[in-house]
């Protein structure tokens, strides 16, 4: 019986850092927002003990910020935090191809798994063109995470996924507020995927940095140095 229950609590606290994860990506839970482990508890009708577990979790990953006598908030990102991250993965991406190429010359990744890929990209860049935020967000977390499972370990993987969540918890405020946030939105999805099938590193390179470079001009129209 204690084994079953540490799993079902465990479990628990999984469920509400995803369901709370997920509602500061769509937005729902601003930045710099407030809330207590009792008002969470309350709200999802649970104990307090796995909600205090995933706000730490959530506290760990950056997405919260933790105050001894006010609870929890919701971190706050700044424009040259988002840079950040934006230098951090391309430097960590860019590594990984040159370690790849440097080892076998070309990439070599396909199979049932690329399909699946495949279909990410379609379903992401499709929400990417339509403007849609709250399709495109899950679609292109799980495009990056698997495409990252191809050619990282799972650490840098790991590492990878948690800056693409900060970087779309920085956003989601400023592209809701956007006049066309459309015009702002990545959309090169099956072009990354269409390169690594062809197993030419300098085209995904080209795709990538043509992704980040997007990145780094949306940073600049933010703050005005367009």
């Amino acid at each position: 019986m204690p084994a079953s229950g540490a799993v079902t609590r465990n479990t628990l606290r999984q469920q509400v850092a995803d369901a709370l994860r997920d509602e500061v990506l769509a937005g729902r839970l601003q930045p710099g927002q407030e809330f207590t482990v009792k008002h969470i508890a309350d709200q999802y009708g649970v104990s307090a003990t796995p909600v205090r577990e995933a706000l730490v979790d959530l506290t760990a990953q950056g997405l919260l910020d933790s105050d001894q006598h006010k609870g929890f908030r919701v971190h706050r990102f700044t424009v040259e935090d988002y840079r950040g991250m934006v230098e951090a993965r391309a430097l960590i991406v860019d590594g990984i191809f040159r370690r790849l190429c440097d080892r076998t010359g070309a990439l070599h990744v396909h199979g049932a798994p690329l399909v699946s890929v495949r279909r990410r990209a379609e379903e992401a860049a499709r929400a990417a063109r339509a403007g849609d935020l709250d399709i495109l967000i899950g679609y292109d977390l799980r495009f990056w995470r698997e495409l990252s499972g191809f050619v990282a370990n799972s650490y840098i993987a790991d590492f990878l996924h948690r800056l693409r969540v900060q970087a779309w918890v920085f956003a989601v405020p400023h592209l809701r507020a956007a006049r066309e946030p459309g015009a702002w939105l990545w959309n090169g999805h099956e072009e990354l995927v269409d390169a690594v099938t062809l197993g030419d590193p300098d085209a995904v390179m080209a795709v990538v940095d043509a992704y980040n470079a997007h990145s780094m001009r949306w940073a600049d129209h933010l703050d005005g140095r367009r």
